[in-house]
């Protein structure tokens, strides 16, 4: 796939690594800067990942107010508008309803309400049962809404350069990084779960395996829902319910041939699922951190850190600047809210890398990395 003829020297001021929601969002805030970029992914269709099997809920996150919840819904609050603005025809507003999962649950909902601090309605169980939704007492976040997940990262693609390429090594010549034939001043690493390129285990990024199935259905569902598992407003004759999240290395010696099974079955104590039948089945695996923030930033020279500090497992403290890898950035960890976190998260990096403005603290990697030094039993012996 190529959207733009690339430059006769196919250099660059950034390459993007990897063509999923959070590479295309990145991309896109760097191009709106100015900035001469290329995306490049090791399939010729965007979002063949995690990104291509996601529920794509863009919603927030209720809860009791942690950190997590409150870049979350800043993250919503942010998606949701560059949505509406620029893609509205792959963003449908139907509202998201967040529903109990069971009795347990419904008591901490109440506990939830004070820290609730974006738009939304309580509905009863009654309410709930005239939609044809089957729980218990519910929120619901009206201007929540549900992607099309592939169709909107080839929406965003299609105002960029983007080739298909497998990048198996960077090369640094001089002042430029080498990708094969392409050369550029910075590269941004949005690769999810395949995180080879570079000695990043510090971040703790681990793959959790996720399938979305789409039906075809008759049924008049005009609302979205989440109750652990989405199952969306049928839109044009479609209803997208998505998705699992199976943390086993072999997922389809789990899922036993029938990766929608556990979701088909959770669905129908929702809505009425007589009539659906199964157009397709998407599966990807998503990225997530070790506790569950994003990371964005620069990428930390692991190795010429243990050069400096050959006891840095031991605890000692070191001496500011980190030192990092020049040139080279990451955007990953979104985990299951990659259609949340991306618009803002590439507005970051794209400010970060152009204006050199501060990365926030909460989605900084190198707040893993002394952890990681100090808990890693082999860097101790």
């Amino acid at each position: 796939m190529k959207n733009q003829t690339l430059s006769s020297s196919h250099t660059y001021h950034t390459i993007v690594i990897g063509a999923g929601i959070a590479g295309c969002c990145v991309a896109h805030f760097l191009q709106k800067k100015g900035v001469d970029v290329l995306v490049l992914d090791r399939s010729d269709i965007p979002a063949s990942g995690g990104s291509g099997a996601a529920g794509a809920f863009v919603s927030p996150k209720i809860g009791k107010g942690s950190a997590l919840q409150q870049i979350t819904n800043e993250a919503y609050l942010f998606a949701k508008e560059f949505y509406s603005q620029n893609f509205a025809e792959y963003f449908h507003q139907t509202g998201v309803i967040r529903i109990p999962k069971d009795e347990a649950d419904a008591k901490k909902f109440l506990e939830y309400e004070v820290f609730n601090d974006t738009s939304y309605q309580k509905l009863s169980k009654q309410e709930l049962q005239e939609l044809g939704i089957t729980g218990d007492d519910s929120f619901l976040y009206k201007e929540a809404g549900v992607c099309d997940a592939p169709e909107l990262c080839s929406a965003i693609l299609s105002t960029l350069p983007f080739e298909q390429y497998a990048v198996e090594k960077l090369i640094k010549n001089d002042e430029y990084w080498q990708i094969g034939e392409y050369k550029t001043k910075n590269i941004v690493l949005a690769t999810g779960y395949q995180n080879n390129l570079l000695d990043m285990q510090y971040m703790g990024v681990k793959g959790t395996w996720g399938s979305r199935g789409d039906y075809r259905s008759n049924l008049d569902l005009d609302i979205s829902m989440h109750q652990s598992i989405s199952v969306s407003a049928n839109i044009k004759g479609v209803i997208k319910i998505g998705a699992t999240h199976v943390k086993s290395k072999e997922p389809c010696m789990v899922c036993d041939g029938e990766p929608l099974k556990s979701l088909f079955q959770k669905a129908s104590t929702m809505v009425d699922t007589n009539d659906f039948e199964l157009i397709e089945t998407y599966c990807g695996m998503r990225a997530g951190s070790k506790d569950y923030f994003p990371l964005v930033g620069s990428i930390i020279d692991v190795p010429e850190m243990f050069r400096l500090y050959p006891r840095i497992a031991t605890g000692i403290k070191i001496k500011e600047p980190i030192v990092k890898i020049e040139n080279i950035f990451v955007c990953n960890g979104v985990g299951g809210r990659g259609f949340v976190f991306a618009p803002l998260l590439g507005k970051m990096l794209a400010e970060y890398i152009v204006d050199n403005k501060t990365i926030d603290k909460r989605i900084n990697p190198d707040r893993l990395f002394l952890k990681w030094c100090r808990k890693n039993k082999t860097l101790k012996r």
